[in-house]
């Protein structure tokens, strides 16, 4: 295969084709140069990475068009807890096979995202590899200088939100393997259906990103598990917090199982891929944050407060009772 004269590879071949045609920021140059240029533009520019590997992050089965949107979402969930707007990304691609039947929805999928979020593809690397497939993302944000909201920086006082519900993709992985929860909503082909894409394809939550810059003293994402990330986030701002959780957001299919006694309430905040945003936010700015949330449509819930002192997180039940909780997050080792 030659261009201009020249020999072209397996791996420029397969650039050209399925990946050029997502590069459409001027900076990528159309992926012919082996670096990118990222206007800052007198802003501070925001980084993050993550990986998602196969039969680790997600199933050998699951469709390509939700590995690109898992691969790229992720990422994207942090930049939103930085208060920042996307800004572009680079891609990093291990594949055993180069197969036109997983590449085309793949790449179609990951346009369409890059497209809708407005985060430009800017380059990458595609390798071939004998182990599991690995797809790694590192993203790019925007936002004003000195601006970036941290994990550290909550005050005793300030009041805790959660986006969106908590517990549904751990509870999606469950149904995709055919474990209890699979069993437990036998009957319910909705239910499963919601909480497998839950699992599959997360929802970041961006258009919240300047109501976080603005009113949050300290933000992060929840990927693995809202205790865990919680107690995180605690740790770095030097208090503590305690939580009502019967305050927690659930969903539907998930408040049904809880209430079922299908699920225990440690399996939802101690799973992972949420993917959902964690802020602190003053009391005197919790009113204003949540109306511009609910200008931005995205759901927040206060679940607790934080107060000073240095022990782990609590969690109260309805009755104020403190909970035991056995296992606080996700970890890869």
């Amino acid at each position: 295969m030659t261009k201009d004269g020249k020999q072209v590879s397996g791996e420029d071949s397969l650039i050209a084709r399925y990946f050029k045609p997502l590069a459409t920021d001027p900076g990528a140059f159309g992926l012919d140069d082996d670096a990118a240029a990222l206007r800052a533009a007198g802003d501070d520019i925001v980084v993050t990475t993550d990986a998602i590997v196969e039969g680790v992050h997600f199933l050998p089965d699951d469709p390509p068009d939700t590995l690109a949107r898992k691969a790229l979402r992720v990422n994207l969930s942090d930049i939103a807890a930085k208060g920042a707007v996307p800004a572009g990304f680079v891609l990093t691609l291990a594949l055993r096979h180069a197969e036109e039947a997983w590449l085309k929805p793949f790449a179609q999928a990951l346009g369409e995202d890059a497209g809708d979020y407005g985060c430009p593809l800017l380059g990458g690397d595609t390798v071939s590899t004998p182990g599991p497939l690995m797809i790694s993302i590192t993203a790019f944000g925007r936002l004003p200088q000195g601006k970036m909201v941290h994990r550290a920086g909550a005050k005793a006082g300030d009041r805790m939100f959660v986006t969106g519900t908590i517990g549904d993709a751990a509870l999606g992985l469950d149904v995709l393997r055919g474990g209890p929860v699979a069993a437990a909503l036998a009957g319910d082909a909705v239910g499963r259906d919601f909480l497998a894409a839950r699992y599959r394809v997360p929802q970041p939550r961006n258009a919240l990103a300047k109501a976080v810059r603005n009113y949050a003293s300290a933000a992060m994402d929840v990927s693995d598990g809202l205790a865990g990330d919680l107690a995180k986030l605690c740790a770095a701002s030097g208090v503590t917090a305690v939580i009502n959780v019967p305050s927690v957001p659930l969903s539907p299919a998930t408040a049904g199982l809880l209430a079922r006694k299908a699920i225990g309430i440690e399996t939802l905040v101690a799973g992972g891929d949420d993917y959902e945003l964690l802020c602190a936010v003053p009391g005197d700015r919790a009113d204003a944050f949540v109306r511009e949330a609910r200008q931005a449509k995205v759901a927040v819930t206060a679940i607790g407060g934080l107060i000073a002192g240095l022990s782990p997180p609590s969690f109260l039940d309805g009755q104020g009772r403190e909970l035991a909780l056995k296992r606080l997050s996700y970890s890869h080792f």
